[in-house]
């Protein structure tokens, strides 16, 4: 092993047993307390903005995830039946004619499922299995989501019909891959262009396998295996952040792969979509007037609208300190309110005494005491609707790894082969890898989140 790695093994293993970051909450982002919800026709002349800008964007995708999760409780019933699992396997099978996947199994498996002739570790087998229809390893994008008839998409399609509804002219895609799979995917996506009749720019990139992690066991040493090697993981969706550091253009859309609505039901989310890249435009035009002609009264307006700064963090700022604060990466990020959800959300959090806006997950903060109950109050939600401007107000591309704050990592614990691992992730992409950032949270309708967990989602009235 050459001495960068050791280096790098020392490093990690330093932050593994010494002291966990956590943050330091001080209050929920709550409506008109750091999130903005506009009315209804401000929303149509933002919208209005969006369509009447030139400006050239992408939707950056991460997509690498596999489609196994999806189908985690057919695993559990098969290895360990209870009451739970069994009732999700139950729903699945009275149901399996319903999802979109069921058109592309032989004919015979049809038949047998319709007559509940089936033998169940067999199926699952069958659809899960690389000899059978592999969706226990494809990539979740690769799994169809919904019947248009006649057609049957799946998201990486879908993604892209949705996103030239947002845009139609100079617009492109940028999915993050596992690159054993890219060919199949160009595959389905030259499929849905054969269909529509149209050229999408398409573009791949896969996580750094450098940016990867180093596993140690519970006692902090190096997990090593049977060759000899340190045991690897990746490194987390923070590691993706030098993948948007490569994306040049005005603006980037960022949303994740099981995040998408059936064609027919997705015009609030194309709507939503539009909005948040107005209110970014809007802000960005109101801002460099600002930063033209610096003064604290206008920086308390610019404030009073947008909700970016804390009061009295702005309060005694000088010309400079105001174009300074002003001239940073800024991401307009959609927030549904919050129904029990799993995920990051909204807060003001005190770093140091810098107060700032800052998406956060659970794992970050301290279960217990006050901070705990800052937790629990927070009524809305982080659902990935993000767009982001990677460029100064002047028009310069910023390098987006000197607005990230490197202390805000994550340990993982996870297992191995039934072993016990512990490792590093980077700072989240939407994280502490977008901690210096300019965040404006704005309200959303709850249904442009209709993510897909496990495939009884798809069984949901968003995916039908």
């Amino acid at each position: 092993m050459n001495r960068e790695a050791l280096s790098k093994i020392e490093e990690q293993k330093a932050k593994v047993i010494g002291d966990h970051p956590e943050v330091v909450l001080v209050s929920p982002c709550k409506l008109d307390e750091g999130i903005v919800k506009f009315t209804a026709q401000e929303q149509v002349n933002l919208v209005n903005v969006f369509e009447k800008e030139k400006f050239s964007s992408c939707f950056f995708i991460p997509a690498s995830g596999s489609g196994s999760r999806m189908f985690q409780f057919l695993f559990d019933f098969l290895e360990a039946p209870d009451e739970v699992n069994r009732s999700s396997v139950e729903k699945f099978l009275n149901h399996i004619s319903e999802f979109a996947f069921f058109q592309q199994l032989p004919v015979e498996t049809r038949n047998k499922l319709k007559e509940f002739d089936v033998d169940l570790e067999a199926f699952v087998s069958f659809l899960l299995k690389e000899d059978g229809m592999g969706y226990g390893d494809l990539p979740k994008g690769l799994i169809p989501f919904h019947k248009n008839e006649p057609f049957i998409l799946n998201p990486f399609q879908e993604h892209i019909l949705q996103g030239v509804r947002v845009k139609e002219e100079n617009v492109s895609f940028h999915f993050t891959v596992q690159s054993r799979y890219e060919s199949a995917i160009k595959k389905v996506i030259s499929q849905i262009q054969g269909l529509t009749g149209q050229h999408y720019e398409v573009s791949f990139s896969d996580q750094d396998v450098n940016s990867d992690s180093f596993a140690f066991t519970n006692d902090g040493e190096p997990f090593t295996l049977e060759n000899g090697q340190v045991l690897n993981r990746p490194a987390g969706h923070g590691a993706l952040l030098e993948n948007i550091n490569k994306i040049n253009c005005d603006y980037v859309f960022i949303k994740n792969i099981d995040n998408v609505q059936h064609f027919l039901k997705s015009d609030s989310s194309v709507t939503t979509w539009k909005l948040l890249g107005g209110i970014l435009i809007d802000y960005k035009k109101e801002a460099k007037k600002l930063y033209d002609n610096p003064s604290i009264e206008g920086l308390k307006k610019l404030n009073e609208r947008f909700q970016l700064f804390n009061e009295k963090m702005i309060e005694n700022l000088n010309n400079e300190e105001i174009k300074e604060i002003l001239n940073r990466p800024t991401r307009a990020c959609g927030m549904v309110r919050n129904d029990g959800q799993p995920g990051g959300g909204p807060f003001w959090v005190d770093d140091n005494g810098i107060i700032s806006k800052q998406i956060i997950e659970k794992s970050q903060i301290t279960m217990k005491g006050k901070q705990y109950s800052l937790m629990v109050q927070s009524t809305y939600f982080n659902p990935v609707m993000i767009v982001v401007s990677t460029q100064d107000l002047n028009g310069n591309k910023f390098d987006l790894q000197n607005y990230k704050d490197d202390s805000k990592f994550f340990i993982v614990r996870k297992k191995y082969k039934g072993q016990d691992v512990q490792f590093i992730e980077l700072p989240g992409l939407w994280n502490g890898s977008m901690s210096n950032w300019n965040s404006l949270f704005i309200e959303i309708p709850t249904e442009t989140f209709s993510p897909v967990k496990t495939v009884l989602d798809l069984l949901n009235d968003d995916h039908k």
